[in-house]
Formats: C-alpha cells, structure tokens, sequence
C-alpha cells in the first residue's frame, strides 16, 4: 500500500473496542442478577445462545428488517424463548442493563492505544459505526478513544448503515476527505470491506480470530500492529 493516505476510517465494535469480552462480562452479571441459573445451567450457555440471536438480529436490523428499539429487547427475548422462559418484562429490564452496562466496560483489543498513538501523528482518523448512538460515544470516552478522533459518523445520524454507498459519502463529506486519501479498517467483511469496496476505498480487514473466508480482501491483519509497517 504504497499510497499516500490522509484519513483513516476505523470501525468500533471489535476492531478497536473488545465487543466480544466486554460483553461477555455484561452477559455474566446478567445472568446472576436476573437469576437465570434456576432456569439456565450455566452462563456460558446463555451467553453462547445469546451470540447467536443476537448475531441473526443485528442482520436483520442491518437489513432494516428490525427498529433498534426491537433489537434491545427481542435478542434477550428470544434467548429466554429457547430455554423455554417466557417473561417479556424481564427480556426489557436485561436489554435496559445492558445499554446500560455494557458501554461502560473499557477492554480494548490489543495495542489499540499503542497503533493509534502512532497513526494520530501522520493522519487525521475517524469512526464509522453502525453501532447506537448512545452507547458508542460512552464507549470511547470510557476508553479513552475519544481524544484520536477527529470525526464520529453514526449510522443513526446518517440514515443508512454500512455497507451502504451514501453512509461512506457522508462520512467523506464530514470528515473533508475522499476515496483517493481515505483507508477503511474494520473486522467486518460484509458491512466494512464489501462497504469500502463499493465506493473504491482502501481497505484493510482485521482477522482478529483468523477466520476462515472466501472473500476476495485487499489487506489483512490479525493484529493492530501489523499497521506499523503498513501505514
């Protein structure tokens, strides 16, 4: 990647952000403070059929198949449906403690703050996420992310979602930047590369877990720090 890049668009949620551990610890409480081990085994079943809901509900919401307000309660909702637990009030109360909760907690994936101490001295960097509005912006000031952004573009805010063609413009046009100048980081095939793809945007894809895939990528890394040598 010899081109000379001015802007670096990150995504959040397990890229930078410890999604996965970060909400496991959130699932944990949950599952003692709701007192699910009278109807569930053990959490790490819960969390396991939870993952799974939830990964199926945010397509459906990426999709707009599904309102946020639908997604807050309904993954916790149909997670209790398949331990044959049926208490819609309390599928609302665990959504509420999660938003609540779950933002709060500051793990982040490894050498995030070392890599973007180093990229914040030779580009301007920005988030692009899909993730709520109000969940995202305590993540990074909880972090301690805030302070390397000079852009925060939000999928409500925008009213589309990546991988979504317009949500990119917009974010170009917020951030004074273009295609040509800007490079795309995220974990996500689908809503990050396919996205940057589609508007001919530099892109690197972070394999944190090595998964396996058949998609053609233009860069990929399973560490932040490989970008030391790349940017």
């Amino acid at each position: 990647m010899a081109k000379k890049y001015e802007h670096i668009f990150f995504d959040l949620d397990r890229t930078l952000w410890h999604f996965d551990e970060n909400s496991k610890k959130v699932l944990n409480d949950i599952y003692v403070y709701f007192n699910l081990d009278k109807s569930i085994a053990s959490a790490n079943h819960f969390i396991e059929v939870y993952q799974e809901v939830n990964e199926a509900l945010w397509a459906l919401y990426r999709d707009d198949k599904l309102t946020k307000d639908e997604l807050r309660w309904k993954r916790f909702d149909d997670t209790l449906t398949h331990f044959n637990i049926s208490n819609n009030s309390k599928a609302i109360q665990m959504g509420d403690y999660y938003v609540t909760h779950s933002p709060r907690q500051t793990l982040l994936l490894p050498y995030t703050i070392e890599v973007l101490d180093y990229l914040s001295k030779k580009y301007k960097m920005h988030i692009i996420t899909n993730g709520f509005k109000e969940v995202q912006y305590i993540k990074l000031t909880e972090s301690g992310l805030l302070k390397y952004f000079d852009v925060i573009i939000l999928s409500e805010k925008v009213g589309v979602k990546k991988p979504h063609p317009y949500f990119f413009k917009k974010a170009f046009i917020e951030a004074g930047s273009n295609a040509d100048n800007s490079i795309m980081i995220g974990d996500d095939l689908y809503a990050d590369i396919y996205g940057a793809q589609r508007v001919k945007m530099d892109n690197i894809y972070f394999n944190f877990y090595n998964t396996k895939h058949d998609k053609i990528v233009q860069k990929e890394i399973s560490c932040l720090s490989e970008l030391y040598e790349i940017l």
